[in-house]
């Protein structure tokens, strides 16, 4: 939900924010090696990174988790993003994910390069640096190449992803699971509904919302899932073009699923016919489909609700009361 691109965050995500985010002299090595240990990103730039010298530091807007920095090298630039207060595993989880995604050749997304702790406390990641054109790219080469990845990404695991990830900063649970209704029902909005609970005392969504999900079913009927790997978060702010005009989609909340699931922020996203038609082409339309997109955008509506607070409220419920009336639940 955070990207890192410079500019302004789209206000369709934070409507409540308006009232509240080789050095040849042996004599020194030692001390440079002492001053590396005690920084790691510069560490690890300076070694593995096959730099020799940084020569900037710049800071890159457009998050509101991490703070992001590009560091300028002799040996190229890279993309630096840190937390101060939490642990490697988020940006594991988020370095898997690129490596899953960077690994199908289909669509051009950031190669991860190294994640660890902070001395002081927190983590960091370090990932190729990517120049991003002056416009999002061409959407009918977004649609073909986010197919592409959806038709090669798969997984023999079944529904899920090798670890729990974060959507936004809310956990995603990843549990593999075989069935697929199961799994959206129990890791997805299940999830949802409970935090709703949990936090808001909001009673009605969840029992309403638990009716959905044990419903749900006949949604599905006649369809053969297939287990996709999915960018997770797919939002205007995650997705850019580099220089040559190619497509590129970052910060990623991955897992296996079912391919339809990925367009559940298309209310955000700004998708057009030309996206659809061409990723229609490499991945063809599943009977049901526009039954099933409000769905997917249910998940995604309960998870800014439970984020951003009640200025998303009635459009979780509106949904709920959709489907279980088409559902006679």
């Amino acid at each position: 939900m955070a990207a890192h691109v410079v500019g302004a965050i789209p206000s369709c995500h934070f409507p409540s924010l308006s009232h509240l985010p080789r050095c040849s002299f042996t004599k020194r090595r030692p001390f440079l090696m002492a001053a590396m240990s005690d920084d790691p990103i510069r560490d690890w730039i300076l070694s593995e990174g096959n730099a020799t010298q940084i020569t900037k530091i710049s800071p890159v807007g457009g998050g509101c988790i991490n703070v992001a920095n590009r560091y300028d090298t002799d040996a190229g630039s890279f993309f630096v993003k840190t937390n101060r207060r939490i642990g490697p595993s988020m940006f594991e989880a988020e370095a898997l994910g690129l490596g899953a995604m960077y690994e199908t050749r289909s669509i051009r997304v950031p190669k991860p390069y190294k994640v660890g702790p902070l001395p002081t406390g927190g983590s960091f990641i370090i990932m190729e640096f990517i120049g991003f054109g002056a416009s999002r790219g061409n959407q009918s080469v977004l649609g073909r190449k986010l197919a592409e990845m959806h038709k090669v990404g798969k997984s023999d695991k079944g529904f899920g992803f090798e670890v729990d990830n974060t959507i936004g900063s809310t956990p995603q649970i990843n549990t593999w699971t075989s069935d697929w209704i199961q799994f959206y029902g129990e890791h997805r909005l299940g999830y949802q509904l409970k935090l709703a609970l949990d936090q808001y005392g909001d009673r009605t969504i969840y029992e309403k919302g638990e009716r959905l999900v044990k419903s749900m079913g006949p949604l599905f009927d006649n369809l053969v899932i297939e287990p996709c790997l999915l960018h997770g978060d797919l939002w205007s702010g995650n997705i850019s073009s580099d220089k040559n005009g190619e497509p590129v989609i970052l910060d990623p909340a991955c897992y296996y699923g079912h391919n339809e699931a990925e367009f559940g922020m298309s209310w955000c996203a700004g998708f057009g016919g030309s996206f659809y038609n061409s990723y229609f082409e490499v991945m063809p339309k599943q009977p049901g489909f526009e039954k099933r997109r409000d769905l997917y955008m249910l998940y995604h509506y309960l998870n800014h609700y439970n984020l951003f607070g009640s200025g998303y409220r009635s459009s979780v419920m509106s949904i709920i009361d959709d489907y279980l009336l088409m559902l006679k639940a």
